[in-house]
């Protein structure tokens, strides 16, 4: 599905606020005709109604309000680009003695999706042929749209480098704005659907290990039973890629283990509280026994998460706690489907939330060993971008996440 216009955006955007068109084209330096084209344009885009056409001027359909939401939202992001270009521009010139600096031009070179979707681009692949191959458009056409960008904004966007084209760190940070612009873009239709009781579009899920074994599958098929129209995609990326994607508005939200000091810029909710538990396979030496200690587990080889993550020092410190040392993993991994197998066919234990090996345990596979971990728990719950707005889509996903939790607690 083709983006939303932007600049038709804005043009109903200044209708809405003035409440007429005549109004609107001293606003906007247009001919009324031609931001009535932009309005009705914007319309048959989303095949609604966005006003009432009433003599007293033009009011805000249900429809309209909702893109009016989206549409002040985009304007936030980037007239807050625009303020971030100008205080660097001011800098530069109180630095050169008043002297230099680019000039920063107004939003009007920012209201183009095809320039924002190149930027965005660019700033993932590094590479310019491949963005306008991506994007059905030539490499000049890309080269040009971010050099507009750069013209606007007074400051270079990209450095060509060994590596590609790097963005800078003012594009990195504009580009993030950029990519929340195309986000709400998205979520216009989609927002308009659900008017009419339609729930469509596409969910981007940031799933980490705590929920991909029950909470996240369940959640899935019950909100798509409800909703066919619906499309989910799930992100299994590290940590702290999932929450550059959540800023960047690419990640609608993340699910799993919340982790202490995530940052101003999110807000979490937790879900449940989750215990791990020591596991091995249902004929391990251990799993006949009533009671497992410390010295029972001297001499057998442990597969554990990488050192680093969240649970591997929890361990560590929990042995420590313990006058334990930590065991030393013959083997480490985050990749659940080798551990399992690892667990079954060999004598190895692993310290894991039993919630991940729901099934292995539940068809006598693999066991938990009467090991007692108090003092282990971890949170499970929801990641959401401070300030963001989600679409019907990912609220009715989240809404099915929350029933799977309530269940399970």
């Amino acid at each position: 599905m083709s983006l939303v216009s932007l600049r038709h955006l804005h043009a109903f955007s200044v209708v809405a606020a003035t409440g007429g068109i005549r109004r609107s084209s001293d606003a906007l330096f247009r001919a009324s005709s031609a931001v009535a084209r932009s309005v009705t344009a914007l319309e048959g885009s989303l095949g609604v109604l966005l006003f009432e056409r009433k003599g007293r001027g033009m009011l805000l359909t249900a429809a309209g309000q909702l893109a009016r939401l989206r549409a002040d939202r985009i304007e936030a992001e980037l007239r807050d680009v625009r303020d971030d270009a100008v205080r660097m521009r001011d800098r530069g010139r109180e630095s050169a003695g008043g002297k230099g600096g680019g000039n920063v031009g107004g939003i009007e070179a920012l209201l183009n999706e095809r320039r924002l979707q190149a930027a965005a681009l660019l700033a993932e692949v590094h590479h310019m042929p491949t963005v306008a191959h991506t994007m059905g458009t030539s490499q000049s056409a890309v080269s040009q749209a971010i050099a507009r960008l750069e013209d606007m904004l007074g400051q270079p966007l990209f450095l060509r480098t060994a590596h590609g084209m790097v963005p800078t760190d003012a594009g990195r940070r504009w580009i993030e704005r950029f990519e929340r612009v195309l986000a709400e873009l998205r979520h216009i239709p989609e927002d308009i659907a659900a008017l009419a009781g339609v729930v469509e579009g596409v969910v981007t899920v940031g799933a980490l290990p705590l929920a991909r074994s029950q909470l996240l599958p369940g959640a899935i098929a019950a909100v798509l039973q409800k909703h066919p129209r619906l499309r989910i995609r799930s992100l299994e990326s590290p940590y702290e890629e999932l929450t550059a994607g959540l800023l960047s508005g690419r990640v609608d939200f993340i699910v799993g283990a919340l982790r202490y000091g995530a940052g101003d810029a999110f807000d979490d909710r937790v879900l449940i509280e989750d215990r791990v538990a020591l596991v091995a396979r249902s004929g391990h030496p251990l799993a006949g026994k009533r009671h497992v200690t410390d010295i029972d587990l001297s001499g057998y080889p442990w597969v554990l998460s990488r050192a680093g993550t969240p649970l591997r020092e929890s361990l560590e410190a929990f042995f420590r706690g313990r006058g334990v040392a930590p065991p030393l993993p013959a083997v480490e991994t985050g990749d659940l489907a080798l551990l399992r197998g690892l667990l079954v066919e060999s004598d190895m234990l692993t310290v894991l939330s039993a919630h991940q090996l729901h099934h292995e345990i539940a068809t006598g596979q693999l066991a938990v060993l009467p090991y007692d971990m108090a003092g282990l728990e971890r949170r499970i719950g929801l990641i959401t971008r401070r300030g963001a707005y989600l679409s019907p889509g990912a609220n009715a996903l989240l809404g099915e996440i929350d029933a799977v939790g309530a269940r399970w607690r």
